[in-house]
């Protein structure tokens, strides 16, 4: 199927109470030549960068560990998510925000980042695209204990395992975060700790 032409696009606010949330009225011309009137919703919450923090001396990664609401309310019992360090862009940069996230988050001041990939993460509802890094560890670079900012309510417990625990706990459903699974992965067919 060819990408479409698409036409009056009217949007409807219906929250911006956290973020925005529109209803999207268009006209979409099909592959047969008819057009068809869609209507989607789109939230948008900003772009996100994220960042799988690795060790490779110590064959170890550092996660995250905070509450979500939103997977409690969808059969995570205790809503605990294990993930990577990540956040919402600030001034549209994402290596600043991913540095910025890193130290609050983690404690961690990294000097060295590399930029892997981006991805939209849900394309049918969300318009966040995720910016996708990866970024060695140091002990000496603790320079805090990380947790979030206090101003944000996060309470983020860091947690370092060794990587195999971390891919094991994909497999067992401890980690179930698609960005950190997506990192992992990543980490693993390029050989980081090799």
């Amino acid at each position: 199927m060819k990408n479409g032409t698409v036409r009056n696009i009217s949007k409807e606010l219906l929250s911006d109470n956290w973020y925005t949330l529109n209803k999207v009225t268009f006209e979409y011309h099909r592959e047969d030549g008819e057009w068809e009137t869609q209507i989607r919703e789109a939230y948008d919450r900003g772009n996100g960068a994220v960042i799988l923090l690795y060790n490779k001396e110590k064959k170890s990664v550092v996660l995250t560990r905070q509450f979500r609401m939103p997977t409690y309310l969808n059969g995570n019992t205790d809503g605990m998510m294990i993930e990577a360090c990540a956040g919402i862009l600030e001034k549209g940069n994402a290596e600043q925000t991913i540095r910025m996230e890193v130290e609050e988050e983690t404690g961690y001041k990294i000097d060295t980042i590399e930029k892997v990939f981006e991805s939209y993460m849900s394309p049918g509802s969300v318009t966040e695209i995720l910016y996708f890094f990866i970024g060695q560890y140091h002990e000496e670079m603790k320079v805090g204990q990380g947790g979030g900012a206090e101003d944000e309510t996060e309470n983020i417990e860091v947690l370092e395992m060794p990587f195999k625990q971390a891919l094991n706990m994909m497999g067992t459903g401890e980690i179930r975060d698609a960005k950190t699974i997506m990192l992992l992965q990543y980490a693993q067919i390029n050989k980081l700790f090799d």
